[in-house]
């Protein structure tokens, strides 16, 4: 019996009969050869069968009859393939299947996704099958090697995986963009953030992070909004503002070197410039305050690639002004200490200007725009609680955040990092839908 192995692993084989659990991705020859492209979620692989081969081994009716099960095989047809491993310089995955045996597990008739060209609604109706597509693959590949980078960029910095929960009696930020729910007569909320929870873990635990979907209620069409999406957050005790832009930067240079090291294939097949997220890693990443950020849109807003509207100190930026600002650095870009009448009450001041609040956004080059949303949080139980009056807010809906400002207070803060974005950003994908496997958008929860 052959050795069972995955497409990613064949290259230890070579010389060696194999045999491979796979679908037929395509399939193309005539007479007397056939040429199978194969996958099994590791990657892309090509098979070749000789008819004179299969003869010689089977017989000639065996023989016959099994070369023309290979050339009848359909797109998707799950099959064992067996054959031996050989060297292929001509091949990007640089090897190939000499196959010498075949068998059909799974039918697959009438596959809808066909190499043509289809329409984006099409493709989404039917994103349980678009999922094995070579390029949807490939940003499946990425997501996973972010995934597995995060976690191993927090165990190597001391920081505990802490679960916050999904359900709440609270709104973490924005009241406006919540999932409502009944929980047993009581009204409950989808979860936006788990930081105010991560806030209790690091009083415990030092330094903790969380994993998980969040839901915003947002209506928004644009390529780089989810309804439902994956966040990190991070939260840490004892750190300093400037410590915390050195571990976020670190973070994310962590997670393009993960997916330079795991995925170099999946980002071969989407043609994404190895060489800028080399550069992303190697240069140190950008950092300007908000007002100076203000200041240079101001200065360039005449400028022929200025495709952005004019905006006053104390406006927010949209889209367009995130694009410009980090393309003019050409890196990753973080604006620090905006205004605090347009960020989140828990946000520290800027100590001396009570205008601003210590928090940053880290903006990525090439229109990604932002990916990480951080601050330092006020530690004074009595400035919290000032500051939540003045906003309008009942504090009864949250005495357990305030009581972490009662019981031993300290120094601390944390971000966020929608994996989406980060995805997208890495992959250098267009639209946020492509980054997560079944994509909830306003107006799309099937399937």
């Amino acid at each position: 019996m052959t050795k069972r192995v995955t497409i990613i692993d064949v290259k230890d084989y070579v010389g060696q009969e194999v045999t491979i659990g796979a679908w037929v991705a395509n399939k193309s020859g005539k007479g007397k050869i056939a040429f199978l492209q194969l996958r099994d979620g590791t990657a892309f692989f090509q098979g070749v069968a000789f008819k004179p081969n299969f003869v010689e081994k089977f017989g000639e009716e065996v023989g016959l009859e099994k070369f023309d099960v290979i050339k009848r095989l359909s797109q998707e047809t799950s099959v064992y393939v067996t054959g031996i491993v050989k060297e292929d310089e001509r091949s990007k995955f640089g090897y190939e299947l000499d196959i010498t045996d075949i068998e059909v597990i799974g039918e697959s008739q009438d596959y809808p996704i066909t190499p043509k060209e289809h329409g984006t609604d099409f493709l989404m109706d039917n994103r349980h099958l678009w999922l094995r597509s070579r390029k949807q693959v490939a940003v499946m590949q990425i997501r996973n090697a972010i995934i597995y980078a995060t976690y191993e960029f927090f165990d190597k910095n001391g920081f505990m995986k802490f679960d916050s929960p999904i359900l709440s009696g609270n709104a973490a930020e924005d009241s406006t963009e919540l999932f409502e729910t009944d929980y047993f007569g009581t009204p409950a909320y989808l979860s936006q953030s788990g930081q105010l929870y991560l806030e209790a873990g690091a009083m415990a635990l030092g330094r903790v992070f969380d994993f998980g979907p969040v839901f915003r209620a947002e209506k928004s069409k644009t390529r780089r909004h989810l309804t439902e999406f994956w966040m990190m957050d991070a939260e840490y005790s004892y750190l300093t503002h400037d410590e915390s832009l050195d571990l976020q930067e670190a973070y994310v240079k962590a997670l393009l070197q993960g997916v330079l090291d795991r995925a170099p294939q999946a980002l071969e097949t989407l043609e994404r410039d190895t060489e800028l997220l080399k550069r992303y890693i190697a240069e140190p990443f950008k950092r300007i305050t908000y007002d100076q950020a203000i200041d240079l849109l101001q200065e360039h807003e005449n400028d022929a690639d200025a495709d952005y509207e004019h905006l006053e100190h104390g406006d927010d930026f949209g889209s367009p002004h995130e694009t410009w600002i980090s393309n003019y650095f050409g890196v990753p870009t973080f604006v620090i200490n905006y205004p605090a009448a347009i960020k989140a009450f828990y946000m520290k001041p800027v100590p001396g200007n009570p205008e601003r609040v210590l928090c940053a956004d880290l903006l990525a080059p090439e229109g990604y725009g932002e990916i990480i949303g951080g601050s330092m949080r006020e530690e004074d139980y009595d400035a919290l609680v000032a500051k939540m009056e003045e906003l309008g807010m009942d504090r009864t809906e949250y005495e357990f955040y305030l009581d972490l400002r009662k019981y031993g207070t300290v120094p601390h803060g944390g971000f966020g990092i929608g994996i989406e974005r980060m995805v997208t950003f890495a992959a250098g994908t267009k639209h946020i839908r492509e980054a997560i496997p079944f994509p909830r958008m306003l107006h799309r929860i099937k399937p």
